[in-house]
């Protein structure tokens, strides 16, 4: 480190397909609170989302305005302020790269940790420090980058988003609450709302049917296959963690439709465990396109059963 400069020791990313939530919990673990992998998933409603693209575009698992994860996060004690900027704003833009940059600093020195949007490749990294360049960081870098990453550079890209969060604990909310607010933004997102999916996208089960479809066609770019694949496989996993842990905090309560929830959400995870171990994530794959009968097949039973899923969801946020 160079110049000026401050590191947070021990505050890395958690390793995980979901760069986001890896973030999260990578910042929650520096500040000590003891939220499963599982509960972070599900109480941020992340576990239960579904983005993709009729082509599988990789960029299906981040393209889609995450705010419910923000909205949601106090409420496992996770608070979070953000700084958003577009490059489209012009001169706007250049003063959300400095607001970011200032407040970064003045986070790192109180010993608060942030995480943000492409410090390098398109996802999301924890930023454990800076120097006099830019931001130092840990996260998905292929190449093993931790920077720095210069300042005046973060957000100036193709996709042009720039997104910075400062996480601080708090006190989290009743077990209750979370799942009930989760599943509720849940149901919200899986009807494709504007204000979170972008046009061309699917979720819920459309998005299900959708890669069913890419599929049957041999319209399924490979690289895109095997990394949405990877994504929603580990979200579905955690759905059914999720599910089995709010069970336990709230025994007693709706035991049997948690039961029916586990069900179908199991059912989806297996119908995506076996399309991962059928197209794992080749990092290097090309242009190439798959055609499976196989595989849409099972992601036409993985939207029937998350239709199922997701009726469960409501009928258990209701006796909630």
């Amino acid at each position: 480190m160079s110049g000026m400069g401050q590191r947070l020791e021990g505050l890395e990313w958690k390793c995980a397909w979901t760069s986001h939530i890896g973030c999260m919990r990578g910042c929650m673990e520096y500040l000590g609170l003891g939220v499963s992998e599982a509960w972070a998933f599900g109480g941020t409603g992340h576990a239960f989302v579904i983005n993709t693209h009729p082509e599988l575009c990789p960029s299906g698992p981040t393209a889609w305005a995450t705010y419910m994860l923000h909205e949601l996060a106090p409420n496992i004690g996770c608070a979070q302020t953000i700084v958003h900027g577009d490059k489209g704003q012009g001169d706007l833009f250049a003063g959300a790269q400095k607001e970011a940059w200032d407040k970064v600093r003045e986070a790192i020195d109180a010993g608060v940790p942030c995480y943000g949007w492409e410090l390098d490749i398109p996802e999301f990294y924890v930023i454990n420090g800076y120097d006099d360049v830019g931001y130092l960081y840990s996260g998905p870098s292929p190449a093993g980058n931790t920077g720095p990453k210069p300042w005046r550079e973060l957000g100036d890209s193709g996709i042009g988003c720039l997104e910075v969060y400062k996480v601080e604990a708090c006190d989290p909310a009743p077990d209750g609450v979370v799942v009930k607010q989760a599943i509720a933004k849940a149901l919200r997102h899986a009807e494709a709302p504007p204000e979170w999916v972008y046009p061309q996208y699917r979720s819920g089960p459309k998005a299900f049917e959708a890669w069913a479809d890419a599929l049957a066609e041999g319209k399924a770019a490979r690289f895109g296959l095997g990394y949405n694949a990877a994504v929603w496989e580990e979200c579905r996993r955690n759905a059914v963690a999720f599910l089995r842990e709010a069970r336990q905090r709230l025994a007693g309560r709706s035991n049997g439709l948690f039961g029916r929830a586990i069900e179908h959400y199991t059912a989806v995870h297996s119908k995506l465990k076996a399309l991962v171990t059928a197209y794992p994530f080749d990092g290097k794959a090309g242009a190439e396109e798959v055609q499976s009968q196989e595989g849409a097949e099972l992601m036409r039973a993985a939207a029937e059963a998350e239709a199922q899923g997701l009726e469960a969801l409501r009928q258990l946020a209701a006796a909630l």
